[in-house]
């Protein structure tokens, strides 16, 4: 009787699954299982650390699953919307990604950024300005403001510089300055930003803020690769945090393939 209710109480700890109630354990037993699961547990905690792994894996895979369908109901804003700053604007395929100068993760993805924008011309790439932080770190939604109005008066390239420079500094997670964004701006090109022409730029901020929640995004860094037309559910991929080069170019590929399945 004990090996049974040992391996019943196995059995539970290692798949998850109910006792059923037809088994027609006594309460005693049901007890005895209790206390042999919870010793097994205790004695390999690893079981739980696979199980909480797994079931983080489960709910990351249906978020993403859940992003990329809103993605194709927000084509639109995703991919047209023409206050975002777009490089490679010729592209077949966009990747999309939503950032926050103060991100940690964004300033250890932006490297690879750099290189994946280098490698593939061929590649829309659309900047979406999503300052999370500003209520801890105003110059969070400053330093989005003034990228924003670095775009409309320098265009793409000037936006692209100004980008690049802010997140050489190294200042993130609260360290920013206002200096490092008027040096970034002045590396970019443009000397003056008017203070009304900046602010201007809160709209555009509030409405990438709008997508973002209509996508379900929890955080930064968040990409969203699809091809310009014919996105469907099968090529459009959702990668959520620091990515790698390799991530990146396999989702484009993944969006190329997918048009080309269906035309």
């Amino acid at each position: 009787m004990k090996k049974h209710i040992l391996s019943a109480a196995l059995t539970l700890s290692l798949t998850g699954h109910a006792i059923a109630a037809d088994d027609a354990f006594s309460d005693a037993q049901k007890a005895q299982i209790g206390e042999i699961a919870a010793d097994y547990l205790r004695a390999h905690p690893e079981i739980l650390i696979e199980m909480s792994q797994k079931l983080q894996a489960q709910s990351q895979e249906k978020q993403m699953a859940s992003a990329a369908g809103a993605a194709l109901k927000e084509q639109g804003g995703l991919l047209n919307d023409p206050t975002s700053p777009v490089l490679h604007p010729k592209g077949d395929v966009a990747v999309i990604q939503f950032f926050d100068y103060q991100c940690i993760y964004c300033a250890k993805v932006a490297p690879t950024v750099e290189q994946f924008i280098s490698q593939n011309p061929n590649v829309r790439f659309i900047y979406k300005e999503w300052p999370i932080f500003g209520s801890r770190w105003p110059a969070s939604v400053q330093a989005a403001k003034v990228g924003l109005s670095v775009y409309s008066k320098g265009g793409a390239e000037a936006y692209h510089r100004y980008h690049a420079a802010l997140y050489a500094t190294g200042h993130n997670e609260g360290k920013l300055l206002d200096e490092d964004i008027r040096q970034a701006a002045v590396k970019a090109g443009v000397t003056t930003t008017p203070k009304e022409e900046v602010e201007a730029m809160g709209a555009a901020l509030e409405k990438n803020n709008q997508l973002a929640r209509s996508l379900g995004i929890q955080g930064t860094p968040a990409f969203f690769v699809m091809p310009v037309t014919g996105a469907t559910a099968e090529n459009v991929s959702v990668i959520p945090g620091a990515t790698d080069l390799q991530a990146l170019q396999a989702a484009v590929e993944k969006a190329r393939g997918g048009v080309k399945k269906g035309g």
